[in-house]
């Protein structure tokens, strides 16, 4: 039987990263961090972390994996977090991954907690089954936090600047053939640490770019660190939501620059046709599960702000049927579109022929399961995976190719997204 205790905080930036010292203890972490970010009006909880598995499920091969977590979610009551790796495509449609993947992720893993911490108006509750919540409390306060300098890191891309403009012209192509629409393309960057510090990369992270999905996440000896700023898939009863994020641009620390940078973005007519594109793709994946006249889109073409760009959202909600389950809700909407392109499957296709690196984790989604029916999952961009049994680190990013794309920009486009990874580990890219 579980039971809470709740603590007053009287520094709650500091108790967090407490928690995150404290984690280490655990093979199992997931710790979702909104940071109090403000235009988000749909997030459900400030801060939702669980620590150490009481159940799990850990998957290296997609056959019937979303059939083998239904049948992990329908015999659980209680919390539940994890994620989707990007390869669970291949679960769905008749598709496949031979790109190389040095990080070895399993493929799909979710856990019920041990120790279930939120934080709320500085107030953290801690629910457990076990009998020393207050003990783990105390544990938690009287750790020491350590945030040393991280040796400077240099990445290696897996395309030159001019195989990756070669392949954009080549995704263009395939576009005026008819095969495609849209396609995400995106390229890896990568490099063999001899020594490298999670939490401390986390916590530089997270100062540099406080998204409001950012995630540190651990399986074993396998870590994220993601400051992704976009939602995948909520359900609340029966409304869900899914956010897909499609135009980016810089930001400007002149505040008149800056306020034209936005106003660019919101008439940048390839943005635009990006976004709307995407947006039509989330409403078919929608269809498939929503009751008949209640797919709506409700912002189109918003601009959101975050401290390295600025970002056009739209949003999109339906009601869905009582009865359908949880999991099937999430296959029918999986891989997201925001991450592959339109018409979806011949996009995954190509992106799998043109891209060198197995997506893995990246693209795919963290989140969690509550014990109301409800769920929260977000996109995992703007992340560094880091494997520590073979020390290899590695970030993607991408961009959305369409037929007015110009090479140079998009390439442009991917440096900015990796702008905050790159301070956060103290980093440059080779020949960048």
């Amino acid at each position: 039987m579980s039971k809470t205790i709740k603590y007053k905080l009287s520094k709650v930036s500091e108790f967090k990263q407490k928690i995150l010292q404290w984690s280490n203890t655990f093979s199992s972490v997931a710790i979702l961090d909104s940071n109090n970010y403000k235009s988000d009006k749909y997030s459900k909880h400030e801060y939702i972390a669980g620590f150490g598995a009481e159940k799990e499920i850990k998957l290296t091969k997609h056959k019937n994996a979303f059939n083998k977590l239904k049948e992990f979610y329908n015999n659980s009551d209680n919390y539940i977090f994890g994620y989707f790796s990007y390869d669970l495509k291949n679960d769905i449609e008749d598709l496949l991954s031979k790109n190389k993947d040095n990080l070895h992720f399993p493929i799909l893993h979710f856990f019920e907690p041990e120790y279930l911490i939120i934080i709320s108006n500085k107030t953290v509750s801690i629910t457990s089954s076990k009998n020393d919540i207050n003990e783990i409390f105390n544990q938690i306060n009287t750790q020491i936090i350590t945030n040393s300098d991280i040796n400077p890191i240099s990445f290696t891309p897996v395309f030159s600047k001019n195989e990756y403009i070669n392949t954009v012209n080549k995704l263009k192509q395939h576009i005026q053939l008819g095969d495609i629409y849209e396609a995400n393309f995106c390229q890896e960057f990568y490099s063999t640490v001899a020594k490298f510090n999670p939490i401390n990369a986390h916590l530089n992270l997270i100062k540099i770019s406080p998204t409001p999905f950012s995630t540190f996440y651990k399986t074993d000896n396998k870590y994220l660190i993601s400051a992704t700023p976009e939602r995948f898939i909520k359900k609340t009863g029966q409304t869900v939501i899914s956010q897909p994020i499609k135009g980016t641009i810089k930001r400007d620390n002149d505040t008149i620059k800056d306020l034209q940078l936005i106003k660019e973005l919101k008439t940048d007519q390839k943005e635009l046709s990006e976004n709307v594109m995407i947006v039509d793709l989330v409403r078919n994946d929608i269809a498939k599960f929503a009751e008949k006249g209640t797919v709506n889109v409700d912002e189109l073409f918003k601009i959101y702000t975050f401290p390295q760009v600025h970002q056009m959202i739209s949003t999109i909600t339906a009601k869905v049927n009582k009865t359908k389950n949880n999991i099937d809700i999430i296959k029918d909407m999986f891989p997201m579109g925001s991450m592959t392109g339109a018409p979806k499957i011949r996009a995954m296709k190509l992106i799998e022929k043109y891209e060198k690196s197995a997506r893995g984790l990246f693209s795919g989604s963290v989140g969690y399961f509550d014990p109301n029916g409800d769920f929260d999952f977000n996109v995992i961009i703007r992340s560094l995976l880091y494997n520590s049994t073979n020390k290899y680190l590695s970030f993607q990013v991408g961009s959305a190719i369409t037929i007015n794309s110009n090479a140079e920009k998009e390439y442009q486009e991917c440096l900015i997204k990796a702008k905050a990874l790159l301070f956060a580990t103290n980093s440059v890219i080779k020949n960048g």
